[in-house]
C-alpha cells in the first residue's frame, strides 16, 4: 500500500488524496506538518526538497510534486483523456495551475488565513494576478462544464484544490458564476463537502 505524506491544509496534498480516493487506490495518509516535519533528517531522506505531497511505495521508490503524483496514479484511468490533443490541453492546465494559479491563490490563502497576516503586509500583485487567474478560468468555463472535454479530468482536480477556498484568500467569487458552478460540479464528482 502506498503512503501519502501530506498536510490537510494543502490543496496540493489534497488533490493527490482525491485522485487516489476517486480511483479507489488504497493508501495510508500520513499527516505531515510542513513547518517542522518536512525538515527532519528522516523526511529529507525521502524528499531532499523538504516538500509534501510525497508518496512512498512498498518497494522504496518515492515520488514528489503533486501533479506528477496525480499523473502517475491516474495513468490509464478516465481522469486522463485518451485523445492526444485533449490530453495535451489537460497538461496545459496542469502547468498553468502551478505557474500562474497556485503561486497567487494559494499564497494569499496561506498568508491571510493560516498565517493571519494583514493585507497591507502582502504584495498587492498577489491579488491582481489571482483575480486574473480566476477570470481566465471563468472565461474557459463559460459554456463548458469541465476544463477539458466532457467529463472531469486531472485539470479540474488540480485547479479546484485552491479555487474552492479562494475566499480564504479574500477573493470574491461573485463575479465568476461559471467558476462557482464548476466548483460545485467538481466537488460533487469527488464527493467533497460543498464550499462555494
Amino acid at each position: 500500500m502506498i503512503k501519502v505524506y501530506g498536510s490537510s491544509n494543502s490543496g496540493n496534498c489534497l488533490k493527490v488524496k482525491w485522485v487516489a480516493e476517486r480511483l479507489a487506490i488504497p493508501f495510508e495518509w500520513i499527516e505531515t506538518n510542513t513547518t517542522g516535519q518536512t525538515r527532519t533528517p528522516e523526511f529529507l531522506k525521502l524528499n531532499p526538497a523538504g516538500q509534501v505531497p510525497l508518496i512512498a511505495f512498498d518497494d522504496g521508490r518515492v515520488l514528489a510534486q503533486s501533479n506528477a503524483i496525480m499523473l502517475h496514479l491516474a495513468e490509464g484511468s478516465d481522469l486522463v483523456p485518451a485523445d492526444a490533443f485533449a490530453r495535451a490541453k489537460m497538461f496545459e492546465w496542469l502547468f498553468w495551475e502551478q505557474y500562474s494559479h497556485e503561486p497567487t491563490i494559494a499564497v494569499r490563502i496561506a498568508r491571510l488565513f493560516y498565517l493571519k497576516m494583514k493585507e497591507e503586509d502582502l504584495d498587492p500583485a498577489l491579488k491582481t494576478k489571482g483575480e486574473a487567474a480566476l477570470a481566465r478560468m471563468e472565461h474557459a468555463l463559460r459554456g463548458s462544464d469541465w476544463l477539458v472535454g466532457e467529463t472531469i479530468t486531472l485539470a479540474d482536480i488540480a485547479l479546484v484544490a485552491y479555487t474552492r477556498n479562494a475566499r480564504k484568500g479574500d477573493f470574491d467569487l461573485t463575479p465568476y458564476p461559471a467558476l462557482v458552478a464548476w466548483i460545485a460540479r467538481v466537488e460533487g464528482a469527488l464527493g467533497l463537502e460543498k464550499t462555494a
